[in-house]
C-alpha cells in the first residue's frame, strides 16, 4: 500500500448537522451530528452516510483550508445508506473518483480517509466482503470490513490502491482477526451508488418501491430473532409488539435469521402492505398484522434552498 497522500485530504470534508429536537431520529441519533463528507463531482456533490443528515435542517461543511460553507441535504437512500449534501457555495475541493468496490478482496490493503483534523490517513486490510443485517430493518448484501478500525468512521472514504473510492464507512463492528475478536469497521460498497446517483440528485430518492417498514430494533441469537426495542408511533409499537418477544414467522415463513426476517416482509410487497407476525412471548403465541409504512414518511424533509 502507498504512503499517505496529501493530495487526498482536498476531497474529504468536515460534516456537522443540526436537527430539530422533535424530529423522528433525534432520541436515537441525537440533534446535532458530526462525521465526514466526500467530494464526489466537479460541483462539490457530496456523499456521506445518511445518518448523518438524516432530518437535518442545517448542514455545515468545514474544508481542508478551514473553511465553513452551509450544505443542502439534497438526499438520503433508506436501502444503501448513502447520503448527499449540495455545498452551497463552491470552495476549491477535488473531486475523489469512484473506483470498483468489485474489485476489493479480502487481504487486500486499503486506506482509510476522514478530514484531517479527525485522524491522520490510516492503511487497513479488507478482512471480509459478506452480508450484514442491521437491527434497524437494514441490510447489505455485500457489506466491506476492514481493520484495524478508524477512530472516525462516520462518511469516511475507503481508497483503493489507485486513490479510487471503493467504500463509505458506516459502523464500529466486532470482527474475529487472527483467532481473537477486535474492533472493524463495515463500509457501504460504492457500486451501489453508480446506478442510483442520478436519481438522488434529480429526484431526492431513487427510482424503486418503498419497502414496508414495521420499526423493530431485532438482534440474532443462536438461530432466533427477538425484539430489542420498537420505534415509538411505528407500526409495531401500535400492534404491541414488545422488548423481549421472539419473532417466529412472517406469514407462513419461520424467522431464524434477521436477514431472513426482513426479506420475508419485504417480499410481501411495497410500504403500506400488511404484514402478517407470529411472535412469541412468554411461551405464548401472539398473532398481529402489521400494516406497514414507508419509513422516509415519517422523517422531516430537507429544506428548499
Amino acid at each position: 500500500m502507498k504512503s499517505a497522500d496529501p493530495a487526498l485530504n482536498r476531497s474529504i470534508v468536515k460534516l456537522r448537522a443540526v436537527v430539530p429536537e422533535d424530529a423522528f431520529t433525534a432520541g436515537i441519533l441525537g440533534t446535532e451530528r458530526i462525521g465526514n463528507g466526500i467530494v464526489i463531482s466537479a460541483d462539490g456533490l457530496i456523499l456521506t452516510v445518511g445518518y448523518l443528515i438524516t432530518e437535518a435542517t442545517d448542514v455545515w461543511l468545514t474544508v481542508d483550508a478551514g473553511q465553513e460553507v452551509a450544505g443542502h441535504a439534497l438526499a438520503y437512500d433508506q436501502v444503501t445508506g448513502f447520503g448527499l449534501v449540495l455545498p452551497l457555495a463552491k470552495p476549491d475541493l477535488a473531486p475523489l473518483a469512484l473506483g470498483s468496490s468489485a474489485a476489493v478482496r479480502p487481504g487486500d490493503r486499503a486506506r482509510v480517509v476522514s478530514y484531517p483534523e479527525f485522524a491522520n490517513q490510516q492503511a487497513v486490510q479488507i478482512l471480509a466482503r459478506r452480508e450484514f443485517a442491521g437491527a434497524w430493518e437494514y441490510l447489505l448484501e455485500d457489506a466491506i470490513f476492514t481493520a484495524p478500525a478508524h477512530p472516525h468512521w462516520s462518511g469516511a472514504a475507503l481508497v483503493d490502491d489507485q486513490g479510487a473510492l471503493v467504500g463509505l464507512g458506516s459502523l464500529l463492528v466486532r470482527e474475529m482477526v487472527g483467532g481473537e475478536e477486535t474492533n472493524a469497521n463495515m463500509f457501504v460498497p460504492t457500486d451501489l451508488l453508480k446506478p442510483i446517483l442520478h436519481d438522488l440528485v434529480a429526484r431526492g430518492r431513487a427510482r424503486r418501491q418503498s419497502r414496508p417498514w414495521l420499526g423493530v430494533y431485532a438482534v440474532e441469537v443462536t438461530g432466533r430473532v427477538y425484539v430489542t426495542g420498537v420505534a415509538e408511533g411505528s407500526p409495531a409499537q401500535l400492534a404491541d409488539i414488545r422488548e423481549g418477544d421472539l419473532i417466529a414467522q412472517v406469514g407462513a415463513e419461520n424467522v431464524r435469521t434477521l436477514a431472513g426476517f426482513y426479506r420475508s416482509v419485504w417480499s410481501l410487497g411495497s410500504a403500506g402492505i400488511g404484514v402478517p407476525l407470529t411472535a412469541i412471548r412468554g411461551g405464548t403465541s401472539l398473532n398481529v398484522n402489521l400494516r406497514s409504512v414507508d419509513r422516509t414518511d415519517l422523517l422531516k424533509k430537507p429544506q428548499a434552498h
